[in-house]
């Protein structure tokens, strides 16, 4: 029996499929290890662009703090939790979570929120004592125009330069400045439940609601106190607000502690 041999292939073809199989076996492995290494790489640069907001942010508040010559103190421990600045001669922490911060004032702790927009040079204008002016400050007071405390963050951050702040905080609650503390908490509960992020909310919207809570209690309770006036204040006029505000906070303060000693 004549058995029929096929002849073998030309060297041509051999080379052609094994050049294309390599050049296929190239290009699965260039999908594969770039779908695994790009993400990591993009998440990285977010995560040290975040991580620069935050040195940036520290270094402009350091720069601030010693330039009034006022001491303070990094990731320093109050009531157990630590704060990311505190100010021992004054006793007034600095914290940049709004978390945080309603649990200090819960607290009887003198606090100050600073949000990521504030620039450190910002933050004079919120802390609850008299601050000389700076050269910075100054000229950022002569080119800023309109708003809020007497100043773009003034306790809350507005979208806008010269935008003010009191009315952005009171319309993202639905509510009227006229409003007093308890109907502010009563609808920030409410807007809660319909942003907060574990409800299906707006990462956005929940900070935006935060910082409009935060900005409408500090005004209801300086309207209470008679240290708010309706239009934007001189630089002395918000220094003269901010001490009756430290005074109350440490009045409250004492009571707290004499009832307790009872």
């Amino acid at each position: 029996m004549v058995v029929d041999t096929l002849p073998p292939l030309p060297a041509w073809l051999l080379i052609g499929i094994g050049v294309g199989t390599l050049a296929t076996g190239g290009v699965v492995a260039l999908f594969y290890f770039g779908d695994r290494l790009l993400p990591a790489g993009a998440d990285a640069a977010a995560a040290g662009a975040s991580i620069d907001g935050d040195a940036r942010r520290r270094t402009e508040i350091r720069s601030y703090l010693s330039a009034i010559d006022e001491r303070f103190r990094e990731d320093h421990s109050v009531d157990g939790d630590p704060v990311d600045f505190y100010l021992p001669d004054r006793e007034v922490a600095i914290t940049f979570d709004a978390q945080q911060f309603f649990r200090l004032e819960r607290a009887g702790i003198a606090a100050v929120l600073c949000e990521h927009e504030l620039p450190g040079r910002g933050l004079g204008d919120r802390l609850p004592f008299d601050t000389p002016e700076t050269e910075s400050a100054s000229e950022s007071a002569r080119g800023r125009a309109g708003g809020g405390f007497g100043t773009e963050g003034a306790f809350g951050t507005a979208d806008k330069p010269g935008a003010n702040p009191v009315a952005a905080a009171f319309a993202e609650l639905e509510l009227p400045r006229s409003t007093d503390e308890d109907a502010v908490k009563r609808a920030y509960r409410e807007r809660v439940k319909d942003v907060h992020p574990d409800q299906g909310g707006d990462e956005e919207a929940f900070r935006r609601v935060r910082e409009a809570y935060a900005t409408a209690t500090e005004y209801c309770r300086r309207a209470d106190g008679g240290a708010e006036p309706p239009e934007p204040r001189s630089a002395a006029d918000r220094s003269r607000g901010a001490a009756a505000t430290a005074r109350a906070r440490r009045a409250r303060r004492e009571r707290r502690a004499s009832r307790k000693r009872r």
